[in-house]
């Protein structure tokens, strides 16, 4: 009798596969509140390890760490206008606290814009004063209507950096720094997912922006999912709420802003770029644990798991972070099923027959392949075996982007391209009757891009090709 798969197979039903992984993995729980995640310790490890990876980049673009409180005064979310309108239906509202009715409300944050917008106005007074580079790792609310655990929640973690510029010109390069040298290097080294980095249309271009700049990844399905976006505010908040600066010749000036952020979103990124029907395939990089060494069997005298903790105590002196599975009580096929469920990168076997004949059993969960070496070369093959598996998923996920994508010369033809995969045409030929065209059936510009797949410098630009895509 065949054994039943663990897992809904993804060419069946993608979603139905990604809610199991999430369960079955144990990644996340739904939590109390409609739309509320609760995000269990494995993931948690996961996203500490993503976070230290932005936060070392952030910091070394120039930023410093600070924290705002969650809540707005409502008035600050109207002082722009185009802003509030972006957020309206996102916002929850604080009506009453402390059993009395407050004079004015207060929103809980969507993102800061406005609540730091004020501190630069009380910050910057002179051009000694710029750049002015801010971030912080917060949580927002967002009262989203459908949600999906990582992908869209109504509470979420995540980094939103804001800056303040005496030029229009410095403002730009660091969104664009932000944009390359922290979020597309951070995804494609760390994560091992290779994005394509272009701007947003006019009409997706965040509220109150001039400009969007964005890392866009393509999902195992086909499907597009925006991991990162970095915003060019220009002058819209800082005249709101005044931040101004005296420039080197006495006379009064008003700042470029700049605003960016990634999110635990990027889980959700991870897990469909690169998981199989298997379950996950973490990234060694980025994992929480790379490496788990698991006893099949013990001997009356616990021999095996006394060299299981021996193995593991050398692989976490080389550097890897490490886990010992010696529960025997529980079936080895049980557990062997669970850690591929966990996408942990290499799984090492130990029986009392390989302790015996000074051997290990090495699985590649990339390939699920195996291998066998001798003890006394664990510790230093298996460093160079982790660089392997995450320079092969990257490659997998890049061939898998280029086979995916196909240049069109119409709408008509990219909505036939662009149902398994994303499509690329001239955007003049789209122009916005060609995206109503595409909302029509779920489709969006994903983003633009110079001809040689580069960041336009002109967000209004000619000669821009358009990434056509399905969206999560």
């Amino acid at each position: 009798m065949a054994k039943a798969p663990v897992l809904t197979p993804q060419s069946e039903d993608f979603p139905r596969w990604y809610q199991e992984v999430i369960t079955k993995a144990e990644l996340a729980d739904n939590g109390p509140v409609r739309g509320t995640m609760v995000i269990r310790p494995y993931a948690y490890a996961i996203w500490e390890r993503m976070q230290a990876e932005v936060d070392a980049r952030i910091k070394a673009a120039g930023a410093d760490n600070a924290y705002f409180p969650l809540f707005i005064p409502e008035s600050y979310l109207k002082r722009e206008a185009d802003h509030v309108e972006g957020f309206s239906p996102e916002l929850a509202v604080v009506t009453v606290a402390g059993g009395k009715e407050l004079e004015e409300p207060i929103v809980i944050r969507p993102t800061s814009e406005t609540v730091i917008g004020e501190f630069m106005a009380k910050w910057v007074q002179s051009y000694r004063d710029l750049p002015l580079l801010l971030n912080q790792w917060a949580n927002v609310v967002r009262w989203e209507m459908r949600t999906r655990v990582f992908l869209r929640t109504s509470e979420f973690l995540w980094q939103e950096g804001h800056t303040a510029h005496a030029s229009q010109l410095d403002a730009h390069e660091y969104a664009m720094r932000i944009l390359r040298d922290v979020y597309a290097d951070f995804m494609e080294r760390e994560l091992a997912m290779p994005v394509l980095r272009g701007i947003k249309t006019r009409r997706e271009r965040f509220a109150g922006a001039i400009n969007t700049l964005a890392c866009e990844a393509m999902m195992r399905d086909g499907k597009a999912l925006q991991m990162g976006t970095s915003h060019e505010l220009g002058q819209n908040f800082a005249r709101a709420f005044d931040i101004s600066y005296l420039d080197d010749q006495g006379a009064q000036q008003t700042c470029w802003t700049t605003s960016w952020g990634v999110s635990t979103r990027m889980m959700g990124g991870m897990i469909m770029c690169h998981g199989d029907d298997a379950g996950l395939r973490v990234p060694p990089r980025i994992a929480g644990t790379q490496v788990v060494v698991l006893v099949v069997r013990d001997d009356e005298n616990g021999s095996v798991s006394a060299v299981a903790g021996r193995l593991a105590a050398e692989l976490r002196d080389a550097g890897v972070r490490v886990r010992v599975d010696a529960d025997t009580s529980t079936a080895f096929g049980r557990r062997a099923t669970d850690w591929e469920l966990k996408g942990v990168a290499v799984r090492i076997e130990l029986g009392p027959r390989d302790v015996e004949g000074g051997e290990a059993t090495v699985v590649r969960r990339d390939q699920r392949a195996k291998l066998t070496l001798a003890l006394g070369e664990v510790v230093a093959r298996t460093p160079g075996l982790l660089e392997e598996i995450q320079r092969a998923l990257f490659d997998e996920a890049e061939t898998r982007l280029v086979d995916s994508t196909s240049a069109v010369t119409s709408v008509a033809e990219a909505k036939e391209a662009a149902a398994v995969g994303f499509a690329t045409m001239p955007f003049d030929a789209v122009g916005e009757a060609g995206e109503d065209e595409l909302a029509e059936v779920a489709l969006t510009v994903r983003c633009l891009q110079t001809a040689d797949g580069g960041i336009p410098e002109d967000p209004d630009g000619e000669g821009l090709v358009a990434v056509i895509g399905r969206a999560y």
